[in-house]
Order: structure tokens, then sequence, then C-alpha cells
């Protein structure tokens, strides 16, 4: 369509200049004394025309004389730009390569030619991003090479305020790298002071969050490390059983890290409640309590929700939950009793139930019941810890009814599971 409306353009301007020049009978007359010189308008105009057009060529042509060394100059800068572009795509070849000292030396050469074309007074678009990039290039493979005062030099460089004045994410990436060496060399420290210099933006990212939890395990900070845990799986930075893992072994790490029932209850309700419901959690937070001396009731307090869910546990967390109630029977109350005989009645082949209703019945001295119970729960028991305690349990029966031969029997399957 613009074609045709050129098209159409053009034939209305040769018919404009037809009907003006076919009939013109315009003259021009010159007085040059003592000669008279007539011109035809048409002619007239025609002459204006190519003097126009040989005056504005031969201004052309007299600047692109004088632009010739401005030019060649340009040209030099380009060459000078486009080898500098090349050196940095070398530089990252030769580092994703493992050609460390090839890649540093391309670095360098980079940034000598961007000091030359700074001194020519040649622009470079962002100069500032180039000489950064340079230097971290340089610094990373200072950092392969072991070379840390070169590693700092450039580093510095890479990082001066006013280079990256207008590429932030420049300098947020090289205080990532910064951090990523610091971590390299067990240095949580000096990670964690890299990191703190990140905006708040950058702090967030998935990246930087998972070198703040390094370094915070590294340094030994288990309470920052948990809330970055958490920070991670909520941004779905690990799948949900890696993330569940994580944050499960960094809570048994704070709670390992409590000396005292106080300190460990203060723990407790540092977690959050999806935490408290993890099984392994709990009942290694109630094995914790008891072991610095706590309330038994309170234990099994925190072991509730996770016997609740009895069924749907794995026979590992099974066995480890009797365990945590097994080192409170002594002072079980009539409430906690009765729910282990109504869920050992709901699944009587259970074994692990037989053999947790058993003991309960053994420390109520419900000997009878006690001696049912586990002699059917030493014919299915898997678990060898639980398999001999068990059979050390019908011993000491045995050995309160004076029954010397049993016991003795008993001792001896409990010392030969």
């Amino acid at each position: 369509m613009r074609a045709a409306l050129w098209l159409l353009a053009l034939f209305g301007v040769a018919v404009a200049i037809a009907l003006f020049a076919g009939n013109n009978q315009g003259t021009v007359t010159l007085f040059w004394p003592p000669w008279r010189i007539d011109l035809s308008l048409n002619l007239v105009l025609l002459l204006l025309l190519a003097g126009f057009v040989f005056l504005h060529a031969a201004l052309r042509a007299l600047s692109a004389l004088f632009a010739l060394p401005r030019q060649a100059l340009r040209w030099r800068n380009q060459q000078k730009e486009r080898a500098m572009h090349a050196l940095l795509v070398d530089a990252t070849a030769h580092l994703m390569a493992g050609r460390f000292v090839r890649a540093r030396k391309a670095a360098e050469a980079a940034l000598v030619q961007e000091q030359s074309l700074a001194s020519a007074g040649e622009k470079v678009g962002h100069a500032g991003s180039l000489r950064a990039l340079a230097h971290v290039l340089a610094a990373e493979s200072a950092q392969a090479l072991q070379d840390r005062a070169a590693r700092e030099h450039h580093l510095q460089l890479a990082l001066d305020p006013t280079a990256l004045r207008d590429a932030p994410a420049m300098r947020e990436g090289a205080l990532m790298r910064a951090a990523r060496w610091a971590l390299d060399e067990r240095d949580p420290q000096a990670a964690e002071a890299w990191l703190r210099e990140l905006p708040q933006g950058a702090a967030r990212r998935t990246l930087a969050l998972r070198m703040k939890l390094k370094a915070a395990r590294l340094a030994g900070h288990t309470e920052e490390a948990l809330d970055t845990a958490r920070l991670l799986a909520k941004h779905r930075a690990f799948s949900p059983a890696a993330g569940q893992s994580i944050v499960r072994g960094l809570a048994v790490d704070l709670l390992n890290s409590a000396h005292d029932v106080g300190q460990l209850q203060r723990a407790w309700n540092a977690l959050e409640p999806a935490e408290r419901q993890m099984p392994e959690l709990a009942i290694h937070a109630s094995q914790r309590l008891l072991q610095l001396g706590g309330e038994p009731e309170q234990a099994r307090q925190w072991l509730l929700p996770v016997w609740e869910r009895y069924e749907s546990l794995s026979d590992a967390v099974k066995v480890r939950l009797v365990h945590a109630l097994e080192d409170g029977l002594e002072s079980i109350d009539a409430q906690w009793l009765a729910r282990i005989e109504s869920a050992q009645r709901a699944d009587p082949r259970d074994p692990v139930l037989q053999y947790l209703a058993g003991m309960a019945c053994m420390k109520r001295q419900l000997w009878g019941k006690a001696q049912q119970l586990l002699t059917q729960a030493a014919l299915g028991l898997q678990d060898a810890g639980l398999h001999r305690q068990a059979w050390r349990a019908m011993a000491s029966l045995a050995e309160e009814r004076g029954d010397a031969t049993t016991a003795a029997e008993a001792w001896k399957r409990a010392a030969n599971p």
C-alpha cells in the first residue's frame, strides 16, 4: 500500500512539473553592458538546482575529507573495544574450562585495553561494568590459583563505588563471589560480613540465602541457620523432603545446644507448630528433656501429637517413640495407661504396642498381664533392642516368681537375640 501511494505521488509530481514547464513562456534577462542575455525560466531553474546539488556534494566531500583523521581514530578505538570484548569472552571460556592462568591473563589484557581507551578519551558503553567484570574474572582465576593477594587486589578494584555507580547488579555479583570465596576457605565470619553489604532485596535471593545458611552452620549460629532454612524452604529452594530434612536437622542441633531444662523449653517454643509436629523432632526433644532432668509428664505432653498419629508412622519411628515413652513409664498416669491399652486393643497384633503395654503393666506391678503381653511381643518383635529388652523383662518377672529355670532361659535369649 505504501509503495502504491509513493507511486501515485511520483506521478502527481511529474504531472505538475509537466504542466508548469510545458507551456512556460517566462524568460530571465541578464544585463551585462554592452550585452543582454535572455534565458528560459526553465533553464534557470534547472541551473539553480544543479548548482545546489553540486555545492552540497562539494561540502559533503570537504566534510568527509576533514573527518578522516577522526574516523581513523574512532576505527582504531572500535577495534580496541572489540578486542576488549573478545578478551573478556576468552577469559570466561578459559575460566569455565579450568585454564585459570590463561583466564587471568585474558582478563588483565582486557583491563589494559580498557585503560588505553580511557586514556584516548574514548567512552565505552558500560565501561564500569566491563571493568568490574574483568576484575571479577581475574579475581576468580586468582582464587583458583590460591593467589589470595591478587584476588583481594582485583576484588577491591571490582567493588570501586565510582565505577559501579550505574551498575548495581555487578556490585551485588562481586559481593556474592567474595562471600563464596570466604566459604571455600571455611571463614564464615568473612562470608557473613560480605553478605551484610548486600542490599535488602539481593540478600533475600535464593543464592544469597544458601550462602547465608552455610555460613551460619559453619559459624555455629544454629538459630540463624534455622530461620534461613525456613525461608529457603518457603521459597522452594529445596525439594519438600530435602527442606524438611534440613530444618529437622537444624532443629535437632538447636535442641542439643540447650544445657538445662529452661533453655530446652525456650528452644522448643522457638520452633514453629509444624516443626513441633515432626515425629523425629518431638521424640528427640522428649528424650533430651529427660536427659536434662525434666518432668516425664512434660515429655509425654510433647509426644502426644505423635502418639495420636501412631498408625501413620514408619516402623523405625514407632520403635523410637516406644523407647521415648518407656523412659518415663515409672511415673505414667492412668490417662496415658488408658491410651496405651486402647491402642493395643485396637491393634492386638502389633508387637511394638504389645511390648509397650507389657512394660507399662510391669511398672504397675500387673505381673500376669505383663508376662502375657511381653511373651507375645517377644515372638514378633523385629527390632533387636526391643527384643532384648522384652526377654530381659520376662527374666526379671521369672525371678520375681522364683522360677530360676525360666529366668535363665529368658536371660539366655536376651543375650542371644
